[in-house]
């Protein structure tokens, strides 16, 4: 198949088509070297393309038990090598890919210009106008007013309801299945709610934990989840992940702001302050907080820009990480988290049961 990558400015790149479409999307890169499966089905990639800096793409296989949801997110994917295995999964599921792709060199473009428009056409008779039209129909990121809608549950969903454990509200921007499996594992009921719950929706549930999922796009458009972190602060614990920090620190008055190429891959070193270690951590974002409330206090920083990486109070109950503990893949230097955001339930719970 024939396949052609317009790229932001008009650049058109030759490829080799591995599954027919077309597809418009920010260009974007991990530098993850496994996890294939998990980064296509990760919610925080919709309304993007991945390209992946890792040479091989699909040499131990497609195994659905890997998957973070139930389908593959990014618009399209772009590869230096595509085994067939993946090229057939990800035709069956309608999604543009290319490899024979220098992707040395798109990853250096993309750090040195930030990320990009770019538009994909794949298939048979495909032209480089049809790439160039994909390109100029581009949406802007801070454009998609209703990326949440696109990504979370209609309805509300219980996991593991017979637990006599925490009580978690899980607002889904776009979560990701290891974050719920990670909070099941260690005992809890986790009500997992549309991405524009509003506070009655939490109040019937009465949670001993709010907790605000990962999830594409720009926290500025995650306005209900702003809202609920503003009515049950100080009243419930409340945790957050990725974007959820960033809509954690929006609810408390704090500002976030558009990365040039954001932190996408399972290599990026977060600083504790408190104990001064390093840890290794798997990331998937494009905004990050700019300025933190004074209400929280930066716990964590990415040791390659300083960015925030963690924002705590204890007087408040609340734990954020802009990274992703529940990792999937690893490493799992951070798993932690998860013991740390429920035992913030171990108040409620005894106010409960006075």
């Amino acid at each position: 198949m024939d396949a052609y990558v317009a790229l932001e400015g008009g650049h058109v790149v030759e490829a080799r088509g591995r599954a027919p479409g077309t597809a418009n999307g920010e260009l974007v890169f991990t530098t993850a070297y496994t996890g294939y499966e998990e980064s296509l089905t990760d919610p925080s990639y919709e309304e993007q393309i991945l390209t992946f800096a890792y040479p091989l793409i699909g040499n131990y296989g497609v195994r659905p038990e890997r998957f973070e949801s139930d389908r593959v997110h990014p618009r399209a994917a772009v590869t230096r090598e595509m085994t067939d295995d993946v090229a057939e999964w990800l035709a069956e599921e309608g999604v543009p890919a290319v490899d024979h792709i220098d992707t040395r060199d798109l990853v250096t473009d993309i750090r040195e210009e930030g990320a990009m428009a770019c538009g994909i056409a794949v298939g048979d008779d495909v032209t480089p106008e049809d790439a160039l039209a994909e390109l100029e129909d581009c949406v802007p990121m801070s454009d998609h007013t209703d990326i949440g809608a696109q990504v979370s549950v209609a309805e509300p969903v219980v996991h593991n309801a017979e637990s006599d454990g925490a009580t978690v509200a899980l607002v889904d921007c776009g979560a990701k299945q290891s974050i719920v499996d990670s909070l099941v594992e260690r005992g809890a009921t986790v009500h997992v709610l549309p991405y524009d719950a509003t506070a009655d929706d939490v109040a019937e549930i009465d949670p001993e934990l709010l907790f605000i999922s990962n999830g594409p796009g720009d926290p500025e458009n995650f306005d209900a989840a702003v809202d609920l972190v503003d009515t049950y602060v100080g009243e419930v614990p409340i945790a957050g992940i990725c974007l959820g920090q960033q809509i954690v620190a929006r609810a408390l008055g704090g500002t976030t702001e558009k990365m040039d190429f954001g932190h996408r891959g399972v290599n990026q070193p977060v600083r504790d302050y408190d104990s001064g270690k390093v840890v290794m951590t798997t990331q998937n974002h494009g905004y990050t907080v700019a300025d933190a409330p004074e209400a929280l206090e930066v716990s964590q920083i990415n040791v390659n820009d300083r960015t925030p990486e963690g924002l705590d109070s204890e007087d408040l109950d609340i734990i954020t990480r802009q990274y992703h503990p529940e990792a999937n893949p690893g490493p799992h230097d951070s798993l932690s988290f998860f013991d740390d955001v429920l035992g913030m339930t171990a108040s409620k719970r005894t106010i409960v049961a006075d």
